[in-house]
């Protein structure tokens, strides 16, 4: 083995150390989770290319910041917003539910936590770096200008000081402190905190019973037990239908009917976007078995479920999230 071999691979090992939290960061700048792996990707491509350019003035991972943030902001140059459906419309009375799809880069995008959110021993950190890949906190960084989002998360999320964004961006402290004073401000506009904050981490007692009644319910299609344990304005979404509903009434009335086929689903547990989530696999009438039906996501505050979102694009979440597309009997276990 050569000299030249072995410095090569000692490189990719310290570029895949990487890999995680760049994953994190690009995901939060774009909401999407393919879009962010294609940017971890180009980064790393762009890192090992230029190596012998790397004078080594920063660290190998301020190095990687600096290009996976051009190939962010040369992504979002054509100006693309994701979100979520509550962000688009209002919320559509039953009586009017209709399922009308948009393009796959309207939706803000689910994303399993292993693939962003590295393993941390500071309790608050991890905290930290959870509550910032959390859907209403990713629908409300897609509206701040490119720049400022990054500024935020550089900041606030990843606590780089502010001499040390303002190298990276190329421009003054001065800058970067008005920026994130601009960003703050339209956070606070939008009221992030809430809901979602509420959720522990780890669950705690109350919350962990709460999800297993959930699933009871769910599984056994119980609206009643299911009415018990969501807030009165809960919301439930279903990308890529801009449809989505608010209260117990319109939610449980939808899964009734259009919904039903849904009856007799399992769910396997997932982690994702920081929160408790499922994989569902709705009842497979030509197999007798289960199929990959929906990503669930879900939004818990005092004691009840403030929000579930199907993510119905099973042929994209399932393998991003390691889970078969098919379970052949109700025993099947997913690993």
């Amino acid at each position: 083995m050569s000299d030249g071999t072995a410095t090569a691979e000692d490189l990719d090992v310290q570029l895949e150390k990487h890999r995680v939290e760049l994953t994190g960061y690009c995901y939060r700048m774009l909401g999407s989770s393919f879009e962010a792996e294609d940017a971890v990707q180009d980064t790393l491509v762009r890192a090992w290319r230029s190596y012998e350019k790397f004078e080594g003035r920063s660290s190998l991972r301020s190095w990687l910041y600096r290009i996976a943030t051009n190939v962010c902001l040369d992504m979002l140059s054509a100006g693309n917003k994701r979100a979520r459906p509550v962000d688009l419309t209002d919320s559509t009375p039953l009586a009017r539910a209709a399922l009308s799809p948009r393009p796959d880069n309207t939706w803000l995008e689910p994303m399993p936590d292993a693939r962003v959110l590295p393993t941390v021993s500071d309790p608050a950190e991890a905290a930290v770096a959870k509550e910032s890949v959390r859907l209403a906190f990713m629908a409300a960084l897609q509206q701040l200008p490119p720049k400022q989002r990054a500024v935020l998360i550089l900041r606030e999320v990843l606590a780089w000081r502010a001499s040390e964004v303002a190298e990276l961006l190329e421009t003054s402290v001065a800058s970067v402190n008005s920026a994130l004073q601009r960003a703050r401000a339209t956070l606070a506009e939008r009221g992030t905190e809430g809901a979602e904050a509420a959720v522990s981490d780890p669950l705690d007692a109350e919350q962990q019973k709460l999800l297993e009644r959930y699933v009871a319910a769910f599984e056994g299609y119980d609206m009643t037990a299911l009415t018990a344990l969501l807030h009165e304005d809960a919301a439930m979404t279903m990308p890529p239908f801009d449809l989505w509903l608010r209260g117990t009434p319109d939610i449980t009335g939808f899964m009734t009917t259009i919904g039903s086929a849904c009856a007799g689903s399992r769910l396997v547990p997932v982690a994702v976007n920081g929160l408790p989530g499922f994989a569902q696999y709705k009842p497979d009438p030509d197999t007798g078995g289960f199929t990959a039906w929906a990503v669930q996501v879900l939004e818990i505050s005092d004691g009840r479920l403030t929000g579930f979102h199907f993510f119905l694009d099973t042929k994209r979440w399932f393998p991003l999230f390691g889970l078969p597309l098919q379970l052949e009997t109700e025993a099947d276990e997913v690993e």
